[in-house]
């Protein structure tokens, strides 16, 4: 593959947005080797959780101007989304590492993840408006959702720039690691989940996307009732269970 790298260690899945001298910029390209890396990996057995990142000294800078302006002659837009909608509707847990400058859709790469972790020297720019062009991608949706809706007019509409501590203050990002350290601590939080159901991680997320249109209790408990009876019928719930029990028994 030209512009990501994939590595696979522990049930982790690294893939690497690899295009540093345009510091990791989006082109159609791009797009396409994320997707069928996504194919891949979400079928593989080796891969319980996927972790973005960034090589060199950027995470993402945006999309490619020269294919911006050619979506905008072929009336395709979307084409420039493809890649990290794609990881926003993954079935694996995700994590986008930020090694650096989250840029306008390379904003939207990381939003697009479950957990965003970030390194010292990361910040966080949507710079849409600064260029000319209205937010696209679903960008101040995902952005209000994960902060707030003051956050996401001061970022769009004032230009904000979050460093990485103002980002972990509002809750942009989870943790705040050294930047030497970034991966090793993503790594170490996705392997917790390495070994879960892809079956139920799927699931779980799906519910997830339910919950925006809960507004009590009693839906809340029924939104979820149907999955957990599914997943209870499991093998790997009952072996799971019995394990624990045995383990519990010994003591």
């Amino acid at each position: 593959m030209e512009f990501i790298k994939i590595e696979v260690s522990g049930g982790v899945a690294i893939l690497t947005l690899n295009d540093p001298d345009k510091r990791n910029a989006i082109n159609l390209k791009m797009n396409d080797e994320i997707c069928d890396a996504l194919d891949d990996l979400e079928s593989s057995e080796d891969v319980g959780c996927l972790i973005v990142t960034g090589s060199g000294k950027a995470f993402c800078a945006g999309a490619d101007l020269g294919d911006l302006l050619a979506a905008r002659e072929r009336e395709n837009i979307q084409d420039i989304y493809r890649g990290f909608l794609r990881i926003a509707d993954s079935s694996l847990p995700t994590i986008a590492a930020v090694n650096g400058a989250a840029v306008g859709a390379g904003m939207n790469m990381a939003l697009a993840c479950d957990l965003i972790l970030a390194g010292e020297s990361s910040r966080f720019d949507s710079r849409f408006l600064a260029i000319g062009i209205h937010p696209g991608g679903g960008h101040t949706w995902r952005l209000r959702s994960r902060t707030n809706d003051q956050v996401m007019r001061a970022m769009v509409l004032f230009g904000e720039i979050l460093n990485s501590s103002e980002a972990e203050r509002i809750g942009l990002v989870w943790k705040v690691s050294p930047d030497d350290l970034l991966l090793e601590d993503a790594h170490e939080i996705a392997s917790r989940t390495s070994y879960y159901s892809k079956d139920l991680t799927k699931a779980t997320k799906e519910a997830f996307q339910g919950l925006p249109l809960i507004d009590n209790s009693q839906d809340a408990v029924r939104h979820e009732v149907g999955p957990q009876i599914l997943s209870m019928e499991s093998e790997e719930f009952k072996r799971l269970v019995t394990e624990l029990q045995k383990k519990i028994s010994s003591k």
